[in-house]
């Protein structure tokens, strides 16, 4: 498996896969907001330093602010994503797969003092490591899931590939797996395309060029679909 992903069905009755985001990717995207709020601090003191002893508070109250802040702003405004989330391509959504709000954003961020006792984010990792969804203690509180942000594969190359014939005659259940996985393609990742791709590979052509195997399988999939009609 490429990816761990969280079956959530929707009230339309459609079951959306959502691909969990693991310790590591958040614990870079936590580096890199850290990073950024540590340039924001030196910054802070630098036009404060002008102001003596009042300069002192303000610095102390804007550190506060950004320090607990920060990421309720960004993950409210940006769909989920800090900026070091955005870099690392994950977002927080709700555990329905809906976008975060203010309550949530707000909930799970407060707890990050739970998450960070004793020392060095011990909770906050044995609760990660504990749980099927990589959740901290204040992903639990809040009901927030951290997910990596899809990439979808384009349709439009899809819509536009002519059809190729298979290299072997196809059994009827491998006509029809071909012609699913073209189906599911644009709602997966690249990840997960090209993996389920290399188990369709024998029945490839070998000359097509620069061609990945992906892009192939869905011309043999309209190629099939060809035939059926004309039968």
């Amino acid at each position: 498996m490429l990816d761990t992903t969280r079956a959530v069905e929707v009230p339309e009755g459609i079951t959306l896969s959502l691909p969990v985001a693991g310790y590591v990717s958040r614990a870079l995207a936590f580096l890199v907001d850290l990073i950024i709020r540590f340039v924001i601090f030196i910054g802070l003191s630098w036009i404060f330093s002008i102001f003596d002893r009042l300069g002192d508070g303000l610095l102390l109250l804007s550190v506060f602010l950004v320090e607990w802040f920060y990421p309720v702003f960004f993950e409210v405004f940006w769909l989920g994503q800090t900026p070091g989330k955005k870099v690392m391509g994950i977002l927080v959504v709700n555990d329905d797969g809906t976008p975060i709000n203010w309550s949530s954003s707000i909930i799970r961020n407060l707890l990050r003092f739970a998450d960070f006792l004793p020392a060095f984010w011990a909770f906050g990792l044995i609760s990660m490591m504990l749980n099927r969804d990589f959740k901290r203690l204040g992903d639990l509180a809040a009901g927030t899931l951290v997910i990596h942000q899809r990439e979808v594969i384009s349709p439009q190359s899809n819509h536009d590939a002519e059809g190729l014939a298979p290299k072997t005659p196809l059994k009827l259940d491998e006509q029809s797996a071909i012609i699913a996985y073209s189906d599911r393609i644009e709602r997966m990742t690249q990840a997960r395309a090209d993996e389920l791709a290399r188990y369709l590979t024998p029945w490839l052509q070998n000359s097509q060029g620069n061609q990945s195997s992906a892009l192939q399988i869905v011309r043999m999939a309209r190629w099939l679909k060809g035939r059926r009609e004309k039968e």
